[in-house]
């Protein structure tokens, strides 16, 4: 009996328990981290609805798009806040296995795509109107690496509209016309097009709405036919046989989520469904985050405070209440106390006892003025480097059959060397990755390889002679030298990128400061610890400083400077993939195509190629500075005889 009592009371404390809006929520949901503007927009008002609405506990996993489509269809995450519908082979097929699902409409009226020059390239050619025009105004877009042919600047290799966008290029006849540009990233991608707006300059390419630029920016669309659904479903196929032409499809923008979710939560899964933004609210809401510079999460908090009539629909009446109290609002978006605002505005911003400082703003403002002011000094400088330095060697590069480079490379590797069987390995390295399909990539690498080099080695050694002879200067340049090896990559690519245009030039630049300050080092190194009493007796013969330099540094220091150029062309190769993030073809962008398209076997091949690279020129650069070395070893030991 007393059980029975014990148990009737345990249940009636159960169900007098408080009920909230997030029972469904069972265990913790995960978001794709997205890295466009309307998709960490979007997700961030998903996210307050789960989390300050429904009391669900919420994490955020980062990923490249294809990355997280497959984590999704594996329940690895639970959300992804924007997807483009009918554009994911990925998603296609895990919707077809029903481990996925595409729900609700985020966009009314659906997002739209297409071919687009600037508006005032319109104005200023107005017989510019559809893709057929084109011929007749393609003198506006000359590409810069190929001045006998025009550029057009595609999606970011991988991308599905990559896809679409070369079918189309060839299936137009424009290809024979346009060179088809890929610009390694969305931000690359994004630079190259405000850097024209900036400049005023024309440019040909691809892009889509709702973003930020397209609110930022006017752009123009170029007329195609009606949309074929037979025909655009063979385009987005790169093995398509259809010599079909389309225009672009206005998809439905959606919130994928994996089926266990809906299963798990689906109230939750209800109110997604109904999450709906106009055109002028999204694309309003992406404007002043780019502006502001606010994450997707504080433009996300900002919206849904300054706009409750437009979720409260969406939302159960307890949810909304709920999340009006955690914004800190009344239903009729009416403040309230400051403290019931703390749980949310802590998720967006965090509170600091530093004062405000940035620099963001006024470095923007310096970029954008140089840009608009100087960017033709830039891109003058561009040209000049791509016709005297990098196209000279490349087309070199190009004549040549492969059988003699591989020849001339292992015949340099014998002599470095001196060994047959290192020298047999480098012509096999080489023959394997002209077998992989990579000879092309491997030129263009080349190519940049050794103009990077050279300009290094041009800069790199005087500055270190000079930094040998003054204490001055050594303070003044070390900590550039500092911040030149330490700074990402990253920082500066884009800077790069807007100053000296999208491809080889900026990749050139970015590789030139990765790997200046290693040889600056060695050489100063080199010549400051070379044997003094040599330098006095030189002095006492009445050697000149210039003599001295010639005849006695420059000799005795050429070991560690060539330790320096080792360095140098290491780590030049390392920037390899990080070139092709702004356009830079070559064995990086099939590193790059393979991480986006998580094509294990291509990135494994141009991997490869990259090692074979690296090990051939590391052991010949390292032979001839350690042959330097014994041989000065040899002469000094018998200058000072033993015993």
């Amino acid at each position: 009996m007393r059980q029975w009592i014990a148990l009737s009371l345990l249940c009636i404390s159960v169900l007098l328990l408080p009920v909230s809006a997030s029972a469904a929520c069972d265990a913790p949901i995960k978001f794709g981290a997205l890295t466009w503007e309307s998709g960490q927009f979007i997700s961030g008002v998903l996210k307050y609805i789960a989390e300050d609405g429904y009391d669900c506990a919420i994490e955020e996993v980062p990923g490249a798009g294809p990355a997280l489509e497959t984590a999704l269809s594996q329940n690895d995450i639970q959300v992804i806040g924007e997807q483009w519908v009918g554009r994911s082979p990925i998603m296609e097929q895990a919707i077809e296995q029903n481990k996925v699902a595409v729900i609700g409409d985020t966009l009314k009226g659906g997002a739209t795509q297409g071919w687009y020059v600037p508006k005032y390239v319109l104005e200023e050619n107005p017989g510019l109107r559809r893709y057929q025009d084109l011929p007749k105004y393609a003198e506006l877009f000359k590409d810069p690496e190929d001045p006998s042919k025009s550029r057009f600047m595609n999606c970011p290799s991988g991308w599905t509209c990559e896809i679409f966008n070369t079918r189309l290029l060839k299936n137009t006849g424009l290809d024979s016309i346009f060179n088809n540009a890929h610009p390694g990233t969305g931000a690359a991608l994004d630079a190259e097009i405000a850097s024209a707006f900036e400049q005023h300059k024309p440019l040909l390419f691809y892009y889509w709405q709702p973003t930020g630029l397209m609110a930022k920016y006017d752009f123009a669309p170029l007329e195609f036919p009606a949309h074929k659904d037979a025909c655009w479903q063979d385009l987005l196929r790169a093995d398509g046989t259809a010599d079909c032409v389309s225009g672009f499809p206005v998809s439905p923008l959606g919130i994928a989520v994996s089926t266990p979710f809906i299963e798990s939560n689906p109230e939750l899964a209800d109110v997604f469904k109904k999450v709906q933004f106009s055109s002028d609210e999204l694309n309003g809401a992406i404007l002043e985050m780019s502006e502001n510079k606010r994450s997707g999460d504080e433009q996300a908090l900002a919206f849904l405070r300054k706009y409750p009539s437009v979720w409260q629909a969406w939302l159960s009446d307890e949810a909304a209440s709920n999340l009006a109290a955690k914004l800190g609002i009344s239903l009729t978006g009416e403040a309230i106390t400051a403290d019931a605002t703390a749980s949310s505005t802590n998720r967006a911003t965090s509170l600091s006892s530093f004062p405000s400082w940035s620099l963001e703003t006024p470095l923007n403002n310096t970029l954008a003025s140089v840009v608009q002011n100087y960017g033709d000094v830039f891109r003058t400088v561009s040209t000049m480097a791509l016709t005297y330095l990098l196209l000279p060697i490349e087309r070199l590069l190009t004549t040549m059959p492969p059988w003699l480079i591989i020849a001339l490379v292992s015949v340099l590797a014998w002599f470095g060397v001196r060994k047959i069987w290192f020298a047999l390995a480098c012509a096999v390295g080489l023959f394997l990755i002209g077998a992989f399909g990579l000879w092309g990539a491997l030129i263009d690498t080349l190519a940049l390889l050794i103009v990077s080099v050279l300009v290094t080695v041009v800069i790199g050694i005087p500055i270190g002679i000079a930094m040998s002879g003054s204490k001055i200067l050594r303070k003044v340049v070390t900590p550039i030298l500092d911040v030149m090896q330490t700074m990402p990559s990253f920082v500066y690519l884009i800077p790069v990128l807007m100053l000296f245009g999208i491809g080889k030039v900026p990749a050139l630049f970015a590789t030139i400061i990765y790997a200046l300050p290693p040889l600056i080092r060695l050489t100063t190194l080199g010549i400051t610890q070379v044997n003094h009493e040599m330098i006095e007796a030189g002095r006492s013969f009445g050697s000149t400083h210039l003599q001295l330099l010639i005849w006695i540094k420059l000799p005795q220091a050429l070991p560690s400077i060539m330790a320096g150029v080792n360095q140098a062309v290491m780590m030049s190769l390392s920037m390899v993939v990080l070139a092709s993030m702004i356009g830079a073809p070559g064995l990086g962008e099939d590193v790059l195509q393979s991480i986006q398209t998580l094509n294990i076997g291509q990135g494994l091949q141009a991997g490869t190629a990259i090692v074979i690279v690296a090990i051939i020129i590391d052991r010949i650069t390292q032979a001839f500075g350690q042959g330097k070395r014994a041989r000065q070893k040899t002469i000094d030991a018998g200058r000072h005889p033993i015993g």
